[in-house]
């Protein structure tokens, strides 16, 4: 019993940088559905589920609604890998920096869609997703290479 304790212990203190980091995704994902949903009730008129097709990047709303659904079509291809890497065992450090490299893109990204109304692409907020999908990729290569040895 005391080895399970000091084997979960050991495993928390391996994978804490990363957890943390996840814990971050995570609750930028819950903070950009609670801006999200504030914007939108904000709005005169607003029907629950639908977005205006009138709106754009100079509307709040949209910029809301579109920071928070990029980070539901790119969470599950960040998690999926970070969670597989915990549990074959794949060097917990990298996996840290990597993780933290993603939050704080992310963060970054969210923090300029909501204060920069532009249609220009690349914008500035582009870096920010780019970086992100760069730690993805990376991880994802260091996964298969981890699980391949």
């Amino acid at each position: 019993m005391l080895d399970a304790i000091n084997e979960a212990n050991n495993f928390g203190l391996n994978y804490g940088l990363a957890m943390w980091g996840i814990w971050a995704i995570l609750s930028t994902a819950l903070l950009q559905t609670i801006v999200a949903t504030i914007a939108h009730r904000k709005q005169s008129v607003y029907i629950p589920g639908q977005l205006s097709a009138e709106l754009g990047h100079q509307s709040f709303v949209f910029r809301s609604h579109r920071t928070f659904q990029n980070t539901l079509e790119n969470l599950l291809l960040m998690l999926g890998p970070a969670f597989l890497a915990i549990l074959s065992g794949m060097d917990a450090y990298w996996l840290g920096i990597l993780v933290w490299v993603y939050a704080l893109a992310r963060i970054i990204h969210m923090a300029l869609y909501y204060v920069i109304a532009t249609e220009k692409n690349p914008s500035p907020r582009s870096y920010f997703f780019i970086i992100g999908l760069l730690s993805n990729l990376v991880l994802i290569i260091m996964l298969a290479v981890h699980m391949s040895s």
